[in-house]
């Protein structure tokens, strides 16, 4: 069995932050994660510009470089990768941890890989880095899981002439809406509060309005989904029932940690906002050994 100081469970920047910082400091780590390196950052939209500078995004002393002011998704990818590679960090791409097992200074980390091949590890401390954007919250409405509803926004292109409905009015709703209709799709934009989210990036938000005060993207606010069928969806608005046609759904209505995954580490949550119980100074979880960072 591979043995480590530490397993760091998740691979994003706050997962190469904290392998970072042990090699700085002569102790040895594994990083799982199941998907690939910063697999959040990969799942953004293809042309997804960050609402901050490159300063922010840099981890373990790396200068970021940006051709512009804010650094795009494409140069983030490029900055982690390039990171990764100059620490030499040892990381398991496409591989799910399944069990984490023992206790404080003597865990075994169970996990498979994409082969289907399991595998163990003994680490001294465990670390959990796995953040928020794992999980999409659901519409709990009947056709949810109809493969025409995307949790995931990456690119307009397959949505040409396409009637599209975007559940959200956060920041990836907002831009998803605008290049899909810039795309050429027929957009409607449908959310239960009473306008687009104060919080939608100053670039983004003047622009969504207008299109809807045009009437070249379709708004229903306060207003909500109850069913998807394969043509059309149903949905509640302040003037009674609609029934519109409809080809593809973008669900961009937030993301969560995986709690099943904690609950199942053994990490205590808040029963009433539902956040990992840590120690404020040490991120040290409840079960001793295991430290929460990003989730």
């Amino acid at each position: 069995m591979n043995s480590v100081d530490a397993v760091i469970v998740g691979a994003g920047p706050t997962g190469l932050a904290c392998g970072i910082e042990l090699k700085q400091r002569g102790r040895s780590a594994l990083i799982i994660d199941k998907g690939c390196v910063v697999n959040s950052i990969y799942h953004y939209p293809t042309n997804l510009v960050f609402f901050t500078t490159p300063e922010l995004l840099e981890i373990g002393g790396i200068p970021m470089t940006s051709l512009n002011e804010k650094p795009n998704r494409h140069e983030a990818l490029k900055y982690y990768r390039r990171v990764a590679d100059y620490f030499k960090l040892n990381i398991h791409q496409y591989e799910q941890v399944d069990s984490i097992e023992g206790s404080d200074l003597n865990f075994t980390v169970r996990s498979t890989d994409r082969d289907g091949v399991h595998h163990e590890y003994s680490a001294r401390k465990v670390i959990l880095a796995t953040g928020y954007y794992d999980v999409p919250n659901r519409l709990n409405v009947p056709g949810e899981d109809l493969p025409k509803v995307l949790h995931y926004y990456k690119e307009p292109h397959p949505y040409y002439n396409q009637d599209v409905v975007v559940i959200g009015a956060k920041n990836s709703a907002a831009l998803a809406a605008l290049e899909l209709y810039w795309t050429g799709a027929r957009v409607t934009l449908v959310h239960r509060g009473e306008h687009i989210s104060s919080k939608v990036k100053y670039w983004i938000k003047p622009n969504i309005e207008n299109r809807l005060k045009a009437g070249e993207i379709t708004g229903y606010f306060r207003s909500h989904i109850t069913e998807i069928s394969h043509n059309s969806v149903r949905l509640v608005t302040p003037e009674g029932e609609k029934v519109l046609t409809n080809d593809f759904v973008f669900a961009l209505v937030g993301y969560r940690p995986d709690l099943e995954f904690l609950e199942r580490t053994g990490i205590s949550l808040d029963p009433a906002t539902l956040r990992p119980q840590t120690d404020k100074h040490t991120l040290e979880s409840a079960r001793n050994g295991v430290y929460l960072a990003g989730v």
